[in-house]
């Protein structure tokens, strides 16, 4: 089964989050049928990752967007563990600082683009502008944009603009060699429940428990139509989102692993040829090095 093509969205169709089902396995049955698979995948993604970097030619920017406890976290470590920590780096993104809120609202995630060879993940990202900020507008006002002194002023069309801008953003992102590949972890309420409670009841996952996660929970509705609306706007062609059923572990690292393999492959990566030139020299070197004692 075509992973990638069964989760992409690419903004064709309407998009309804409570219609996609968050507990999809795509035929797996359990973890272990997918084990060979996600062990097999890593070892792809490895060897990609070396032709990425050897030809530095183009740049690999991977997007994880999720309601909290949706297994973003794990995620990135189980899926990346075969990577080498040179070629990739992780960026989390919280709440904005002083010197964040000084610049404009693209600033903080374009200073951590990866460069060309290597994979940069981001953990939350510039979403977070159409994300939380929707459903808590008043953030908005503590970044002094011109004219925006209101929640009155953070109307319909402040949103447009927002998701116009970020689709133009990464247009110009995939123009100059940077590949994104973007996740939503789709979560349900229930399983999210099942979740905040282990975090409860076992004590070494207490640390992972906070108290505004349970917070925001209470923000459900208004976050799953967050989420469908800076979808639908900024999904493309070029730069579509993967739907990414969640409520089983399991099966949402392998079908993230399998979705980066699968766009990799598209990019037809290569080891760099050598001149004959330099091939003649390593070759003198070779027997000069063969004929020491």
């Amino acid at each position: 089964m075509n992973l990638e093509k069964r989760f992409r969205y690419d903004g064709k169709e309407k998009l309804t989050l409570h219609e996609r089902k968050t507990d999809d396995t795509s035929g797996f049955h359990n973890k272990e049928e997918s084990e060979a698979s996600i062990l097999a995948d890593i070892e792809l993604l490895k060897e990609m990752q070396e032709k990425l970097y050897a030809q530095d030619k183009y740049a690999v920017l991977i997007v994880f967007q999720a309601l909290d406890a949706a297994g973003k976290d794990s995620t990135i470590s189980h899926v990346m563990s075969g990577v080498n920590p040179q070629g990739c780096q992780v960026v989390n993104f919280k709440s904005p600082s002083f010197e964040d809120l000084n610049h404009d609202y693209l600033w903080r995630v374009s200073k951590e683009l990866p460069e060309r060879g290597k994979i940069g993940i981001f953990n939350r990202s510039h979403y977070e502008e159409v994300l939380v900020t929707k459903v808590h507008p008043e953030f908005i006002l503590s970044q002094k944009i011109p004219n925006i002194d209101s929640k009155k002023a953070i109307d319909k069309s402040f949103w447009q603009s927002r998701y116009k801008e970020i689709t133009n953003y990464e247009e110009y992102l995939y123009r100059n060699g940077i590949i994104i590949i973007k996740f939503f972890l789709h979560l349900s309420k229930d399983e999210q429940k099942i979740r905040f409670l282990k975090r409860i009841e076992e004590k070494e996952k207490n640390w992972k428990f906070s108290v505004s996660d349970m917070k925001e929970r209470s923000f459900w509705d208004e976050y799953q139509l967050a989420f469908e609306d800076a979808i639908s706007h900024t999904a493309t062609k070029r730069n579509p989102w993967y739907i990414i059923p969640a409520d089983q572990k399991w099966f949402t690292r392998f079908a993230v692993s399998t979705i980066i393999n699968e766009r990799l492959k598209k990019l037809k990566l290569e080891y760099p040829t050598v001149s004959a030139e330099t091939q003649f020299e390593m070759q003198r070197i070779k027997e000069q090095l063969l004929s020491e004692k």
